[in-house]
């Protein structure tokens, strides 16, 4: 057999979902397979733009009774008639992080039999399903519904659409590794820079005396979302076992932390690498998610009305007018900062593959922790453009971090089964999930409650905290090292795994006909599907972003 004559034939009829449905046949483009994941990344990636959404719910009811003040969290999942507060609308931005990784690490195992095509079909009915539940809630007012749409059953869609197309991305481009999960996860990161300004549009066009348009924005968005994400589902295919690009052979490693073994997903979690790993995701998570999750708050109440050249003017002091024209600036810092993620989960994951992933991170940390230290002092001087280039440069490795960890991974534990220990290390996003909304959260109402007025004092602890995460986290990293030879399979249990798919009996390796691709008409279109919203986040965002900086 030949590399260019090799060709895959699969056998028995199967269902449309099924993972023997999707194997690529001869002459199939993997360059059509990263759009797909997009279609569902940039979907599920609005999780990070949900904070625009926090201020104009915090103030749906208008005035609301003396009584409100002293409401407790409880109290709060059930009232109709009091406001409800930007700390208790932040958990659901923490459910979508912990039901996250919760459900990747549940059901990675799943995916990597179900195959991604049926992952990304149940992440989309669970995630836009999740959200019509949401609209519910904001319409009664019940913010429990919100809680349980958006958060739970949002979060459950999110885990499974994140995951879908990570180790299919890596098996389709083991040439290029760490570009590979850079492209598989960087829509997550640049989905809020679509989703923010288009949740801003939505909600200006819906808003009236009685209503602040959210709800109506909910359902137009989980219409949309749904038609993407359906779109990138049925867009998978999956290579043939044993498929490798067209004159393509594996390099032999230069790097002892690179293995050419593998490590069985029951013996993954049982090394300590697993576990600093772990420490690694969840403090670098930690350290940015808060951040992104209040981002909008953030930038109106530190700087106020010079957004708008008001400099001397203090958040409390703008009038209802001024706070919207604000708001829509922040929706493009907002949007800016995804723009930072989505391009660092690129960058940053490609440069690995020069680099290492160990030295990556070691660059994550020591940049991160520097400018988390500069922040508040940049805050003071009033500094919007460094602000939010520290910001920027701050979300450019958190991207980075998630798109670096599954080739970490497959460095660390081989690529047998890359795809569930990674759905397992999710459980870090999880924690920090929890971990960094907290801390940027409830500091900030403290702070209020101590009668800290909106404004730079308002976070500076806030920044201190987070830089001594990463601190933490540039240790743990320091610690990794290659596993020793006891922790992999034996070469006869890894032929015997792969000889249970009926894949695996259609022989020898090759290409099976299907070459490295390139952009021919189809690949074009499908680029075209996910790069045109795309880049009109990118336009509206860059605009956005001059009026930020006047």
């Amino acid at each position: 057999m030949t590399a260019t004559t090799d060709t895959y034939v699969g056998g028995g009829a199967v269902g449309l979902l099924d993972r023997e449905r999707i194997i690529a046949k001869p002459g199939f483009n993997r360059w059509l397979v990263p759009p797909a994941a997009l279609a569902i990344h940039l979907c599920i990636g609005m999780a990070y733009g949900f904070s625009v959404f926090w201020l104009p719910l915090s103030k749906a009811l208008g005035t609301t009774p003396d009584s409100c003040a002293s409401m407790n969290l409880a109290s709060a999942l059930f009232t109709t008639t009091c406001n409800w507060r930007v700390a208790d609308l932040g958990w659901i931005y923490t459910l979508f992080f912990v039901l996250l990784g919760c459900s990747a690490a549940i059901w990675g195992g799943w995916l990597e039999r179900a195959g991604p095509r049926k992952a990304g079909f149940v992440s989309a009915c669970c995630w836009c399903g999740g959200i019509l539940v949401a609209a519910l809630g904001v319409y009664t007012h019940q913010l429990w519904l919100m809680w349980l749409g958006a958060g739970v059953i949002g979060g459950i869609g999110l885990g499974l659409g994140y995951i879908s197309p990570v180790s299919t991305l890596i098996k389709w481009f083991p040439d290029r590794r760490g570009m590979a999960t850079g492209m598989a996860i960087m829509g997550f990161g640049g989905g809020a820079m679509i989703g923010a300004p288009l949740a801003n549009l939505l909600m200006t066009h819906f808003r009236t005396d009685i209503s602040a348009g959210v709800w109506q924005t909910f359902v137009v968005m989980a219409v949309i979302y749904f038609v993407f994400m359906m779109g990138g589902a049925f867009g998978y295919r999956i290579p043939p076992a044993g498929w490798r690009p067209e004159g393509w052979t594996a390099p032999a490693s230069k790097s002892t932390m690179i293995t050419t073994k593998h490590v069985h997903l029951r013996d993954a979690h049982k090394t300590k690498q697993f576990w600093l790993i772990w420490a690694v995701l969840c403090l670098n998570v930690s350290a940015g998610i808060g951040v992104i999750g209040m981002a909008s708050p953030m930038l109106q109440e530190i700087f106020a009305g010079s957004l708008i050249g008001l400099p001397d003017v203090a958040f409390a002091d703008l009038d209802t007018p001024q706070k919207a024209s604000i708001a829509a600036i922040a929706a493009g810092f907002t949007g800016l900062l995804s723009l930072f993620n989505i391009g660092g989960r690129f960058f940053w994951a490609s440069l690995s593959d020069k680099i290492g992933r160990k030295n990556t991170y070691f660059c994550f940390f020591v940049l991160g922790i520097v400018l988390y230290a500069l922040a508040p002092t940049l805050a003071g001087l009033g500094n919007k453009a460094l602000f939010v280039l520290a910001f920027g440069i701050i979300l450019s490795m958190y991207g980075g971090g998630f798109a670096t960890i599954p080739a970490y991974l497959a460095d660390i534990f081989g690529t047998q089964f890359v795809g569930a220990i990674h759905g397992r290390l999710l459980t870090a996003w999880a924690t920090a999930g929890i971990v960094g909304p907290v801390v940027v959260n409830y500091i900030r109402e403290a702070q209020i409650s101590a009668g800290v007025a909106p404004g730079p004092e308002l976070y500076t602890g806030t920044m201190y905290i987070l830089a001594g995460m990463l601190a933490l986290g540039l240790v743990a990293n320091a610690l990794i090292r290659p596993l020793s030879d006891k922790w992999f399979m034996k070469d006869e249990e890894v032929a015997a795994l792969q000889a249970k798919s009926a894949a695996a009996n259609a022989g020898p390796t090759g290409s099976f006909g299907i070459g490295a691709g390139g952009f021919d008409g189809k690949a074009l279109i499908a680029w075209a599907i996910v790069g045109i919203p795309l880049l009109w986040g990118v336009w509206v965002t860059l605009r956005a972003s001059m009026v930020l900086f006047g």
